[in-house]
């Protein structure tokens, strides 16, 4: 597709992914771009309101749909969780490519005030969408309290291992590789320990059972496993 027949978003992304390394992620790069793009005065406010925040968004979410195009490519069926997780988070970390310096930019602009009010604009939002296109590519269906906690802890994830990566000059990426093998183990211990207490507690009365008790008399009784002989 030649650029002329992108639409006005992506254009004028394009340009600003090749001025960011010179210009960071400001307002005038993004009038820049816009005049590199060959739209007129004026498209930046029309076409990202927000004003840059509004595109760093947008590109976050250009790479989000890049990764998952990666992922449907896979077997995943034939993947352990694990296995699953680490390329969900490997495909968003490559599908980055040559910008690096534009995400390294775009974490320093994040880390500002001006952004931490700002919803999808934000860094924790930006990180809690890319964890929820990971489950979902993976074929998370969970709705309980599991959604919100496995989009929570991947969240922690890709931010811990997105400076790694983008600070490994090898093109291997063998230390971000392998930092996020380590973080990735940490996260399914985590998930273990929440199974057994799970395991372990599933027969204990809730705690609304139990207040109710107390105030109209009595204890709820526990069961009692019967031990082997």
């Amino acid at each position: 597709m030649t650029e002329t027949a992108l639409q006005p978003r992506e254009r004028i992304l394009n340009a600003a992914l090749n001025l960011i390394p010179f210009e960071g992620w400001t307002d005038k790069m993004l009038a820049q771009a816009v005049e590199a793009a060959a739209l007129p005065q004026g498209a930046d406010a029309l076409y990202f309101p927000e004003g840059v925040l509004d595109l760093l968004a947008f590109w976050s979410e250009q790479l989000n749909d890049e990764a998952a195009e990666a992922l449907s490519k896979l077997d995943l069926g034939a993947l352990k969780i694990r296995d699953k997780v680490t390329q969900g988070v490997l495909a968003r970390l490559e599908a980055i490519g040559p910008h690096e310096d534009a995400a390294r930019r775009a974490m320093a602009r994040l880390s500002l005030p001006d952004s931490f009010l700002t919803g999808r604009m934000s860094a924790t939002g930006q990180l809690w969408s890319a964890a929820d296109m990971i489950w979902r590519a993976i074929g998370d269906t969970s709705t309980d309290a599991n959604y919100y906690s496995k989009r929570t802890i991947l969240s922690g994830v890709i931010a811990a291992s997105l400076p790694v990566w983008i600070n490994d000059s090898d093109p291997a990426k063998e230390k971000a590789r392998a930092f996020l093998d380590a973080r990735i183990a940490n996260v399914m211990q985590f998930e273990k320990f929440k199974w057994q207490v799970k395991s372990a507690t599933k027969d204990w009365p809730s705690p609304a059972s139990i207040l109710g008790s107390i105030r109209y008399g009595g204890l709820p009784k526990f069961k009692r496993r019967r031990r082997r002989s």
